[in-house]
């Protein structure tokens, strides 16, 4: 993936921030719950037009948990702030898969003179928290902390819930089985509890005001991160444009190829001239 982490200290967690490329148009550019920056590089068009920086939020990717709590992502957002700021990066893009869009949307609300402009990517969240889509995470996280990792996985794995998932969303349910299986499952089920009942902390009028260009990428056959909610966000925000790409259940390459060209499109057609300072 390139060079290795800078280290950012926050309260007692140790996070790592990858900073990519001396392009001119910074991106911030954020995983999913679970994810890390392999995962961001996956869906980021990396390249000489572009500084992407990217957090691996708290008890994910390499970065610690620390020891405060609860997590949140107000929490997440503000060490994505903190690391903007100590790399000098004082205005934008801010973007995201699924939980990164939500961390993202907060930035846009919370601090408007910083952010230039908006990528949402499978966002999971509008603007409630605790949406129904988020339930499995949860029901996962309760399994972890309650039982041993082994009977853990079964229960879930014979769940009605994995039964559905089996069926309509199969590489949504690859990803929670694989949350089982983290060498930091126990703390992370922590994160999982707490951010899936958790939301942007954006309302639909706070959205509404949002004067800047906006991406938002959706897809089918994705139970946790259903075409509605990225319709909704659409909807919400002023001059939003929508695009629809391959489900990653149906073919994994192409729906990273096309998120991919999505975002280069995107930001070449509305800040190739644009001055970031």
């Amino acid at each position: 993936m390139g060079a290795a982490p800078a280290m950012l200290l926050r309260d007692d967690a140790a996070l790592h921030v990858f900073d990519t490329g001396q392009g001119r148009l910074p991106v911030i550019f954020q995983h999913g719950l679970g994810g890390d920056a392999t995962q961001v590089a996956q869906n980021f068009p990396d390249g000489p037009s572009y500084r992407r920086l990217t957090v691996e939020c708290r008890a994910q990717g390499g970065s610690g948990a620390g020891t405060r709590r609860p997590f949140s992502i107000a929490m997440f957002a503000d060490d994505v702030l903190a690391a903007a700021d100590a790399a000098g990066l004082d205005r934008f893009v801010a973007g995201g898969i699924s939980m990164g869009a939500a961390i993202a949307l907060q930035l846009a609300a919370r601090h408007p003179g910083r952010v230039l402009g908006l990528v949402l990517v499978r966002p999971a969240w509008a603007f409630d928290a605790a949406p129904q889509n988020m339930r499995p995470y949860v029901e996962v996280a309760e399994l972890i902390r309650n039982r041993p990792l082994d009977d853990a996985r079964d229960v879930f794995a014979s769940s009605a819930t994995a039964a559905r998932f089996r069926t309509e969303a199969p590489d949504n349910l690859a990803s929670l089985l694989g949350f089982f299986a983290r060498e930091n499952a126990t703390v992370f089920a922590e994160v999982m509890q707490a951010i899936a009942g958790d939301g942007p902390g954006v309302t639909r009028a706070e959205a509404a005001g949002l004067a800047i260009p906006t991406l938002v990428i959706g897809s089918g056959i994705d139970l946790v991160h259903p075409l509605a909610t990225a319709r909704s966000l659409v909807d919400a925000i002023p001059n939003a444009i929508f695009t629809e790409v391959t489900p990653k259940a149906t073919d994994k390459d192409r729906h990273f190829a096309e998120i991919r060209t999505a975002i280069g499109s995107f930001l070449k057609d509305r800040f190739n001239n644009q001055d970031p300072s």
